[in-house]
């Protein structure tokens, strides 16, 4: 299961895991928590991101989409009660093996639904079938927290995503109404950057690096996507 916090942010993060995954049978859910919705941006912009998530979503061959509709960048204004429980709702549902969730990075709704996955992925009651759960990067954001003074992404688990790394850029396109001009950060030059030099940090030809927030790992968790750690540890990449 990956939370997102915006369309996009799904596949700027976890696009190729997600369809790694997908190619070795697992069945992935998307939930994506808020949507470019009145009163920031009109309600067109909202039905056309949902197209574009639709389309992205089939190519990285997503099983369930689930949208909440929360208003973009206003999810600070909701009481943490009312996220936390509709995320926990959802991630009830799915009853997941893996969830991936955002970084708590420079923006703030990327904050809010970090800390509705804490709650809702701790491992009590339902969420002890949860064998990993991970924090993604998302461009333009994570890499825009202040060194020092706000948390830094420190990956430690890598995915080698070689093989499905341009269904990753191509479900990206899909985006069209997200995705910027090279040297924008949200450009597909861009993505394909950062999966090429994450990839060479862990000795392969193109990954997607995660942090891990608690793991618990047996054999059926380390297939394909996983890649053995020169440091020590496991990288696995399948639920």
């Amino acid at each position: 299961m990956v939370v997102a916090p915006h369309p996009d942010d799904e596949c700027l993060g976890v696009g190729g895991t997600i369809a790694l995954l997908a190619d070795q049978g697992a069945s992935v859910t998307v939930l994506t928590v808020a949507a470019h919705l009145p009163p920031l941006y009109p309600e067109q912009v909202h039905e056309r991101t949902l197209r574009e998530a639709a389309g992205a979503h089939e190519l990285l061959g997503v099983g369930d989409s689930v949208f909440l509709d929360h208003p973009a960048v206003l999810l600070a204004d909701a009481p943490a009660f009312e996220l936390n429980s509709a995320v926990q709702r959802v991630v009830d549902a799915v009853a997941p093996e893996l969830v991936f969730m955002p970084f708590p990075d420079r923006h703030v709704d990327h904050r809010r639904v970090f800390e509705a996955c804490m709650v809702a992925t701790r491992p009590v009651r339902g969420g002890r079938g949860i064998a990993a759960v991970a924090m993604y990067e998302t461009l333009s954001e994570t890499f825009w927290n202040a060194p020092g003074a706000e948390p830094q992404f420190c990956p430690n688990w890598t995915v080698d995503i070689t093989t499905t790394v341009d269904r990753k850029i191509s479900a990206y396109r899909r985006y069209e109404s997200q995705v910027s001009p090279f040297p924008g950060p949200r450009s597909a030059e861009a993505v394909h950057a950062l999966a090429l030099f994450r990839g060479s940090q862990a000795g392969v030809a193109y990954g997607e690096a995660f942090q891990l927030v608690r793991a618990t790992f047996s054999p059926h968790l380390v297939r394909a996507g996983a890649r053995p750690n020169p440091e020590g540890g496991d990288h696995a990449g399948s639920a």
